[in-house]
């Protein structure tokens, strides 16, 4: 489904556009505008999308909430929680992502059923390799599963000839690594947040577009609106997100258009994140501990201390790319607000943190800043770009963050610039189900010397929830844009004299 333009990009990108506009044209005297939203989104008396207008416009409005930073259940018109929302500062309030019940299907558990293609054959693999004995055949020799044993191990789906069986599971559940959507009475999606790591990978896998995060879209432009300096730091991932025409240099232009004071390139921070995991790594395995985990994906990190916390200290201490690259822009601006745009919704759940709110104030997706694009009327077709403007901050190694594996040949590179010497095993977990896989072999002694590389988002950040492009294009680019670098290795980064300095603080 990923990377399949649909009617549920539609709905989210509109939402987005629309608080953009709005809090590029909101003053007080204009609270009653919010309300209109749901009409110009969905406008008529009669449904497009679901059985009746008034649901499609329910559905926009818990959207809206979530898009102004609001909880999503707290009644009332949406002009009459506005002023809530009018502040240049708003925390991310739990929980950060949520479903919105008056969107889900209510979708079936986990099951498996068998079709009506069921041939009724003699050799019944599927009844011969039934753990349970849960299936049966009927008066016509066709199969039939008896649910209530089933223990849904997938054996018959596997053995059918004929395909005539189905592995049926909500998609949303499908795409968690964690087994946090469980159900609730009415049998609707339910979020266990005891088990989420705020990766995201439910939301844009859910096809009635019922999982939702909140964003700070709203009070970012109003920080700009009140002539603060806003400085954007902008992920890896970025490059070919907003279309070809969007080249680096027209992005900033773009953006400075958008009301930002500069656009700086976290590749930056993730050239000094190599730097400093390659000498922990060099220093701790095997030496401290027996292997080591790289750090930069906040919801695999999480994953990893609370399912292994036997593992805590396992996991790089280094600072991640979007905080060494806040702490930079900080230490030259002090007055900075930062902003870090980036594919990831478990990037807000980071910035979240009492540990980095002073360094990161905001948090957008990819998705979001296009909503602002779009609220502009930004067309990249007829933006001038100015060449000076063309970003060539970071080197190739700290670009290929975005991609899943490019964190750990990065650290594998630094170290053979390091000590050459040095032979480095690296495993590389795609998705947070392989993460878990490579944590139990690490708990069966089976990954002694290794460094572990964990990504929530299977393929990577470039993968992330709140990315636009597909995902095989999106890697497609990064690569392009990583060999395109002045420079290859994050040891020859020039800003390297600056990670001390970012590390005291």
């Amino acid at each position: 489904m990923r990377g399949v333009h649909s009617a549920v990009d539609d709905i989210r990108r509109g939402v987005f556009t629309e608080v953009a506009r709005l809090a590029y044209e909101y003053n007080e005297n204009d609270q009653d505008k919010v309300d209109l939203i749901p009409y110009k989104l969905v406008p008529g008396d009669v449904a497009k999308y679901r059985h009746d207008v008034y649901l499609e416009r329910a559905v926009i409005i818990a959207r809206v909430r979530l898009a102004l930073g609001m909880n999503i259940d707290i009644g009332g018109h949406l002009s009459t929680h506005i002023n809530e929302a009018v502040t240049d500062q708003k925390y991310f309030e739990a929980p950060l992502v949520n479903v919105i019940h008056s969107a889900c299907n209510a979708c079936p558990p986990k099951q498996i059923r068998i079709t009506d293609s069921c041939q009724g054959c003699l050799s019944h693999p599927c009844m011969n390799v039934c753990p349970k004995d849960a299936i049966y055949l009927d008066k016509e020799k066709h199969c039939h599963i008896d649910q209530s044993k089933c223990i849904k191990c997938g054996k018959c789906f596997n053995q059918c000839p004929y395909r005539a069986i189905s592995y049926i599971e909500r998609p949303c559940a499908a795409a968690c690594g964690m087994n946090a959507i469980e159900t609730d009475e009415r049998g609707r999606a339910k979020i266990n947040y005891d088990k989420c790591v705020s990766c995201g990978m439910c939301l844009v896998n859910c096809p009635f577009g019922a999982i939702a995060d909140k964003s700070q879209i709203f009070q970012l432009i109003t920080a700009i609106r009140r002539g603060e300096e806003v400085i954007a730091c902008v992920a890896p991932a970025f490059v070919g997100q907003f279309g070809k025409d969007a080249t680096p240099s027209k992005l900033k232009a773009a953006m400075r258009t958008l009301g930002f004071a500069d656009v700086v390139e976290v590749a930056i921070g993730a050239d000094l994140c190599t730097v400093e995991e390659a000498h922990d790594f060099l220093e701790e395995v095997p030496a401290k501990q027996p292997w080591m985990g790289t750090s930069c994906c906040p919801a695999w990190s999480m994953m990893a201390k609370t399912m292994f916390p036997e593992f805590k200290d396992y996991i790089s201490m280094a600072l991640t790319p979007m905080v060494i690259t806040a702490r930079m822009v900080k230490k030259d601006h002090p007055n900075a607000r930062i902003v870090f745009i980036g594919p990831c919704a478990a990037k807000k759940l980071e910035a979240n943190r009492r540990t980095v709110r002073s360094d990161v104030d905001f948090v957008l997706t990819f998705e979001e800043l296009q909503g602002m694009f779009d609220a502009k009327d930004i067309d990249f077709t007829k933006i001038e770009a100015n060449p000076a403007d063309d970003m060539s901050e970071g080197t190739g190694m700290g670009r290929g963050f975005a991609v899943g594996g490019g964190v750990a040949a990065a650290v594998v590179e630094a170290i053979k610039h390091i000590d050459p010497d040095r032979e480095i095993k690296i495993e590389y977990g795609d998705g947070l189900r392989e993460c878990k896989k490579m944590l139990m072999m690490a708990k069966a002694g089976k990954r002694d010397g290794y460094l572990l590389e964990g990504m929530a988002c299977p393929g990577g950040c470039v993968a992330g929830a709140g990315t636009i492009q597909p995902v095989k294009q999106s890697a497609m680019n990064v690569e392009k844009f990583k060999n395109a670098a002045p420079e290859m290795s994050c040891t020859t980064s020039p800003y390297l004299d600056r990670l001390e300095e970012v590390e005291e603080r």
